[in-house]
């Protein structure tokens, strides 16, 4: 059992004991409570507490400072000039009060002058002088002489002196008790005329000075507009008469005579009281001046702290990526929006940091290849193996019959097969396409599909994997319809702008329409899942994405457009405008080479339909449907090194194309062949299309001859023509126009031995190709107007000896990632050919740095990476989709 001072007792002995330890560890400047790190970060804590209260004044006394300096000098400035408009003020208000006091005496002091009594004067002067304000008076006469003054009147001040003070525009005089105010009224008085045999106006009246008929306000304002110091002049009318009794109305009274100068009445004001009000008008205004400035910093102090604060929490919502990375909710008005004071900011902050990637780049080199292994993966863990199927009019593998009936596969030089194959290779899908060779039919199976064969690059490299094609049948009529007729009379020129008139036929898009149909028809057959990855090419199937969502609304679609896409004025001439527009919106993400088209697409949708357009994440909404517009710039894939080590010596190449184009003929028994000295051969290769520049391209070969003679006999031009779309009349007519001028070039230019342009008509295999680029000098891509052009691409990846010069239209799509060429514009034709002449006379040096940056660009950029980056944007919008869908099902009802 415990005692009266149990535990209690106890537990206060070890307070106590604890107080006392406390106390003394705290004298010692140490804590009981916290351990050594604790009051370390304590103490950084508050100093950096500190800190920031010192910051935070210095940046109030940025605005402080201005404004204390300001109003300091407002009041320095404004203070003299209160004085003297103050004293302008009572100046006048005097001059108004002497005035009056002069008119009030002006009657007694004729008359005391009349009875030649000047004494009565003395009186009537000190009565006067009463008025606190009034320091001294004194009566002058006529001619200036002094007649009475009072007391404090000073000796010195003669009448004259006064009157010429009186009459300064500040008429101040300084005594030894403060300064005075001189003021000078005239005294005036009247006679009054009278008949013959009346009594004498120095019996019967007394002179008069009374004020003038009319207001004293109407007196006081002619004071006021007088000299200082000067009294009114009476009126000639004026009557002054002071009759002793009622006898002044009698009838005997006669109009008075002019009024008379009597004497002048000198009035001293004392300005003391005007310092004084001075001095209260100075503290009032300099109270006023620090009130205001008080006021004012602190609403200053304020609105700083609170923008400042608002400045600091969206710089860091900008640096955390809100607002930034956000932008649907900063749309929204939600709590990530974006001040609009932020705006050039967070503009400022995207350059920068797009900078800062470039530089970050620059200095790390690529940070992985792409190659088909990666993008394998990359499908592997993106889209997890799903099933992918590509769609595209031209198929990869033509199989035709030559004249003995010998089955002979071809691969068409197209760059779209070239940038596709390797991504259905990579995916080994399926790949849907028309089959044009004659001996197509014979080489499909039942389901009229060929399985195409890996391809094997030689030791040391990967493997090409086999992919399955799947060839549509059309009929010549079909054909006729979809492919030369809206395709490419209607579609095609419309897209390119390229002078030349589009033609739009009801028929040709009943057909484009019924074919479309039959692709996506196709598609749906050959998908093995309900969500496949459709990758849609071109704009023969501008239709089918919304064909194939009708069918299979899970799938995945992209749709790439590999033409340009014109502004919406030019858009707006095809009929059919509208189901177009919904066709391709039928997509899940819509690729163009550059961000150009991109935004032209927008706005042409913007003009045409009804929907919704996030410009911020260049998404489309459509029916409830969202279509990502995006730019992916295509490429080529690079080549292999085990390909590489197979190619022929760059010496070689260039001996093969002389002798085979008859540059040069053999000189030696063995064969060998020796070129003409300091020969430049110059190649462009393109489809026989006039988009292509063919014509402008010949044009700068005959106008370099025409300026420069040196290069007759040693510069040739080779250009590779593959003929294409020859039903077409405006195909037909170009090639024909091509030819005409080759003819007459060569007429014009042509030596023995030398001819300088070469036009071969006909079709190349990449192998001829690569060895062309690997032979020549130049390479002269001059498009009018091109999505991206890949044969600049396939020359830069031909030249591992980094020599040879690039000459890029700046209209193609191209120019924008290889600002190394040499950019032209092909319709000058003078820019053309002086771009021909330097690329030909370019050091080795320079070309070899020129192509060292070229070929880093495509090989990072390859169609790996094209491919690769359209793919992961599919892969997560598939996984947002099924993460949706999961939600969905979760939901009640």
């Amino acid at each position: 059992m415990q005692g009266p001072f149990g535990s209690g007792q106890g537990s206060g002995q070890g307070s106590a004991f604890r107080g006392s330890a406390a106390e003394a560890l705290a004298a010692r400047g140490k804590s009981p409570s916290r351990p050594a790190p604790e009051r370390a970060q304590a103490a950084r804590a508050a100093a950096h507490r500190v800190a920031m209260a010192w910051r935070t004044l210095r940046l109030q006394l940025r605005f402080l400072v201005p404004l204390v300096i300001t109003l300091v000098g407002a009041a320095w400035l404004a203070a003299p000039v209160l004085d003297n408009l103050t004293l302008r003020w009572f100046s006048r208000d005097l001059n108004s009060r002497g005035l009056l006091v002069s008119n009030a005496l002006s009657d007694s002091i004729a008359q005391a002058l009349a009875a030649e009594r000047p004494a009565r004067l003395a009186p009537l002067l000190e009565r006067t002088l009463q008025d606190e304000r009034l320091f001294a008076i004194a009566v002058c006469s006529a001619d200036g002489r002094l007649l009475r003054s009072t007391e404090r009147f000073p000796r010195s001040l003669s009448c004259a002196d006064a009157t010429r003070i009186a009459a300064l525009a500040e008429p101040r005089l300084g005594l030894a008790g403060g300064a005075v105010h001189v003021g000078v009224q005239d005294v005036r008085a009247q006679r009054s005329i009278v008949p013959a045999g009346a009594p004498d106006a120095a019996a019967t009246a007394a002179p008069s000075a009374t004020p003038p008929s009319g207001s004293a306000d109407r007196q006081l304002e002619r004071a006021a507009d007088r000299p200082p110091g000067r009294s009114a002049e009476a009126p000639a009318d004026r009557a002054a008469t002071a009759p002793a009794d009622d006898s002044a109305n009698d009838a005997t009274a006669q109009p008075q005579g002019p009024a008379e100068l009597v004497a002048r009445l000198v009035l001293l004001h004392d300005l003391s009281f005007v310092e004084r009000r001075s001095q209260d008008t100075r503290r009032y205004l300099v109270g006023l001046i620090a009130a205001l400035g008080l006021v004012i910093a602190v609403i200053t102090v304020a609105v700083a702290q609170l923008s400042w604060r608002g400045w600091v929490a969206g710089t860091r919502a900008l640096l955390r990526g809100e607002g930034l990375l956000s932008p649907m909710l900063a749309a929204s008005g939600g709590p990530l929006a974006l001040a609009p004071e932020l705006e050039p900011l967070a503009a400022d902050l995207r350059v920068r940091l797009r900078e800062m990637e470039d530089e970050f780049r620059r200095s790390q080199g690529p940070q992985g290849e792409w190659t088909a292994g990666r993008l394998r993966t990359l499908l592997q863990t993106q889209l997890s193996g799903d099933q992918v199927i590509v769609v595209s009019n031209r198929e990869p593998l033509i199989h035709d019959r030559d004249p003995l009936g010998t089955l002979v596969e071809r691969r068409p030089a197209s760059g779209l097969v070239t940038a596709i194959e390797p991504v259905v290779r990579a995916c080994s899908g399926t790949w849907i396409a028309h089959g044009g060779g004659s001996a197509d039919r014979a080489t499909v199976d039942a389901f009229d599909r060929v399985q195409v064969p890996a391809e094997d690059h030689g030791e040391g490299s990967e493997a090409a994997g086999a992919y399955l094609l799947r060839r549509i049948w059309l009929t010549e009529a079909e054909e006729q319809g979809y492919y030369y007729g809206f395709a490419n009379e209607g579609l095609w020129p419309l897209c390119h702008v390229a002078h030349v008139r589009p033609v739009f036929r009801e028929s040709d898009w009943a057909t484009y329409r019924e074919i479309n149909q039959r692709f996506a028809d196709a598609v749906v057959a050959e998908a093995r899942i309900e969500d496949p990855v459709v990758l849609v090419q071109d704009y023969h199937f501008a239709l089918l994405p919304a064909m194939v969502r009708e069918q299979l609304p899970n799938a995945t679609i992209l749709t790439f457009w590999h033409i340009p896409w014109p502004n919406p004025e030019s858009f707006g001439i095809c009929p059919w405008r509208q189901e177009i527009l919904q066709g391709l919106l039928g997509s899940t993400i819509l690729g163009f080479h550059t961000r150009y088209h991109c935004k032209n697409f927008i706005e042409t949708v913007d003009r045409y339909l009804e929907a919704r357009i996030e410009h911020e994440h260049s998404t489309i909404a459509l029916k409830e449907k969202e279509t990502l517009v995006e730019a992916y710039p295509i490429s080529i894939e690079w080549p292999e090194p085990g390909v590489v080590a197979r190619w022929p010596a760059v010496a070689q190449c260039r001996a093969r194309v002389v002798q085979r184009l008859g540059i040069a003929p053999p000189a030696a028994a063995d064969g060998s062949v020796a070129e003409p000295p300091g020969l430049v051969l110059a190649v462009g290769v393109d489809r026989f299309d006039y988009t292509k520049g063919i014509l402008e391209r010949l044009n700068a070969v005959e106008r370099l001859l025409e300026k420069h003679p040196q290069w007759r006999g040693r510069f040739v031009f080779v250009q590779v023509a593959a003929p294409t779309r020859s039903a077409l009349d405006e195909y037909r007519g170009f090639q024909e126009r091509i030819h005409r001028v080759t003819e007459r070039i060569n007429q014009r230019f042509a030596q023995p031995g030398y001819q300088p342009v070469h036009l071969l008509a006909e079709h190349h295999g990449h192998d001829a190709l690569n060895e062309l680029f690997r032979a020549a000098n130049l390479c002269v891509v001059t498009s009018l107007h091109d999505g991206m052009n890949l044969v600049c691409k396939e020359f830069i990846a031909a030249r591992d000896d980094l020599q040879g010069v690039l000459i890029l239209s700046r209209f193609a799509g191209a120019a924008r990632e290889l600002p190394e060429s040499l950019i032209v514009n092909p319709y000058h034709v003078e820019e053309t050919a002086d771009a021909l002449h330097r690329a030909a006379t370019m050091p080795a040096a320079e070309q070899r740095e020129r192509m060292a940056s070229l070929r880093s660009t495509v090989r990072e950029f390859n169609v790996y990476r094209w491919a690769g980056r359209m793919l992961s944007d599919a892969g997560r919008w598939r996984l947002r989709a099924r993460i949706e869908a999961r939600v969905r099902r979760h939901q009640p009802g």
